[in-house]
């Protein structure tokens, strides 16, 4: 679903922020990215969803590049930033809708998924808000909802439990767990190395740029926990 060949990243200098990057996400998969901050993760992700232009390498979705094909490539593809920018002068239903017109989501379908999606984080009472009003939770839900609204082939995202309250962490990996069943690809980067270990199905770890191990979450293991094996390649820099 997500292919990521020899793509690399640089800001001017020697220095590349993502180099020969290479991966390869599946249907199904729920696909961790970690590394320390600076590790190239953002970057990363901000060129598989369209953010960030690049010149070397090639990323697919779905069998389209991102580099020739952008609009069906963002057809079939949900991201949620690490820190998402709403307009905070709509209601958070005025959004929601403004975003199932943008993908051009039918009344009937909108309207399933909008109560589905808000009912589960608790702020179908609050959607005839103004965004502006809204706590940074608030926001992150409403944004995960925007990216749900469509029924994306593949989700992205960075960070996404940063600003979610227990319950809402709780209802994000559930739904996770169902997009995944339908044959959903998740891509997502992290900090919190015990959710990565019991959600995910494979992981990839990012150091200055570059992939220094991938795999299942059996074969980086080898009976350790996740905090363990990544310390351990990670120092190791391999």
């Amino acid at each position: 679903m997500l292919k990521v060949q020899n793509y690399s990243k640089s800001y001017g200098g020697e220095t590349k922020a993502a180099d020969n990057v290479t991966l390869d996400v599946e249907s199904g998969d729920i696909y961790g990215f970690i590394g320390h901050n600076g590790a190239g993760k953002s970057t990363t992700i901000r060129a598989i969803v369209g953010v960030l232009d690049f010149t070397e390498g090639d990323i697919y979705i779905d069998g389209h590049s991102v580099k020739d094909e952008p609009l069906e490539c963002k057809k079939i593809t949900a991201y949620i930033p690490d820190n998402p920018d709403l307009y905070e002068n709509l209601t958070g239903i005025q959004y929601l809708n403004f975003v199932a017109d943008v993908f051009e989501i039918s009344a009937a379908e909108r309207e399933e998924r909008i109560r589905k999606y808000a009912d589960m984080f608790e702020i179908t009472e609050a959607l005839g808000d103004l965004i502006s009003s809204y706590s940074h939770g608030m926001k992150q839900k409403v944004a995960i909802i925007s990216a749900l609204i469509h029924d994306p082939k593949l989700l992205v995202l960075d960070e996404p439990f940063v600003g979610l309250d227990p319950k809402a962490t709780f209802t994000l990996k559930e739904i996770m767990h169902e997009m995944c069943g339908k044959g959903t690809a998740i891509f997502f980067s992290t900090h919190v190395l015990d959710v990565a270990e019991k959600l995910c199905n494979k992981i990839a770890i990012i150091k200055k740029g570059k992939i220094i191990t991938s795999g299942t979450i059996e074969e980086l293991t080898h009976g350790q926990s996740l905090e363990e094996a990544f310390l351990e390649v990670y120092d190791a820099g391999k």
